[in-house]
């Protein structure tokens, strides 16, 4: 009988252990981990969203490394993750590389800011376009070179070295920023020239908008280009530049708007915005784009990611502003969730 008992008693408590475990594996057996890889520039934004969207979906995980835009682009080719990211929309060469359709989707856009270490010069320094181009072609070399006095008469310049910090692996903000500067500086379309990757005339390389934000920190007389995020987050000066109207406007969500409005977007969504017109608009800005395949290899993270996307898409936009970045506009998100929709 006490054997018996004993028995009852552990079925009993093994019957009570599987109704506790089965929510627990049924859970487990429906997680789903999304892996993508690429820009730096969206980072603060993504590992936000990836954030909420997990807190009302715990069963969906997205893991992203940021390695620059060309890391990004490389590893959605080689279908090593499920989706890259880059600020430079892929070209048709790279494309064609691909073993499979490539939707490339615009998902915020943002500021390319300037920023420096110079000792008793606060933020909104004025760089006009000669000035900006002639730094990074190392023809301006001292932070008094009268070029920089003429356009800020009050500030006192000091006697001291220009230190140049640019990126070092290969960069959608690079893109951004020198696409830019081949649009007001023919001597640097010439010479230098747009891309992910260029042969700088000068400069110390970093890796990572996050890199180059610490180099500038380190570096007394530096100046380096970021995503506006990431100088806030540090609390780092910008510049003010001057834009294709002449007026000096520093990085903001409202300068980010103003260079996008007007903007016609091609039925693949690639555009770069060089030198937007305008006297609000802030004239360095670049749109941020995940790369997905239309046909994926696994149903059920293609429906994951297609979800995620949707919610992006919509709820999450929300978060951009706080983290300095400018939302979609209604025009362009109407594109954008027709291409998702694509997704299989």
């Amino acid at each position: 009988m006490q054997t018996q008992k004993w028995t009852r008693r552990a079925f009993a408590t093994l019957v009570a252990l599987i109704a506790i475990a089965s929510p627990i594996a049924l859970q487990a057996a429906n997680a789903l981990d999304l892996n993508g890889a690429g820009a730096t520039f969206p980072e603060p934004l993504y590992k936000k969203w990836f954030f909420e969207y997990n807190k009302k979906n715990p069963d969906v995980k997205i893991n992203y490394q940021a390695i620059g835009s060309g890391g990004g682009i490389n590893q959605i080719t080689k279908k090593t993750v499920d989706f890259g990211a880059s600020d430079a929309a892929m070209t048709d060469e790279e494309l064609a590389k691909a073993p499979g359709k490539i939707l490339m989707l615009p998902m915020t856009s943002g500021a390319v800011a300037v920023t420096y270490n110079v000792g008793g010069v606060p933020s909104g320094l004025k760089l006009d376009r000669e000035t900006l181009a002639g730094i990074y072609r190392g023809r301006i070399v001292k932070w008094n070179d009268p070029k920089i006095a003429k356009t800020n008469p009050d500030v006192k310049l000091p006697n001291q070295s220009i230190s140049v910090v640019r990126r070092a692996d290969g960069s959608g903000t690079t893109f951004i920023f020198t696409n830019h500067l081949s649009a007001i500086s023919p001597e640097w379309k010439r010479d230098v020239g747009s891309g992910k990757s260029v042969k700088w005339p000068v400069g110390l390389g970093a890796k990572g908008n996050d890199g180059v934000a610490a180099q500038v920190q380190q570096t007394p007389g530096s100046i380096g280009y970021i995503e506006s995020a990431y100088a806030s987050q540090n609390k780092l000066p910008v510049a003010t530049l001057q834009n294709l109207e002449g007026k000096f406007v520093a990085p903001s969500i409202e300068g980010v708007s103003a260079a996008l409005e007007g903007t016609k977007f091609p039925e693949n969504l690639r555009v770069f915005v060089a030198d937007p017109d305008g006297p609000k608009s802030y004239p360095i800005v670049g749109l941020t784009w995940l790369l997905v395949y239309d046909k994926m290899d696994d149903k059920a993270k293609a429906d994951g990611l297609k979800k995620f996307l949707d919610w992006a898409l919509t709820d999450g936009q929300k978060y951009a502003p706080a983290l300095e970045y400018a939302p979609l506009p209604a025009s362009l998100l109407k594109l954008v969730k027709q291409s998702v929709a694509q997704v299989q």
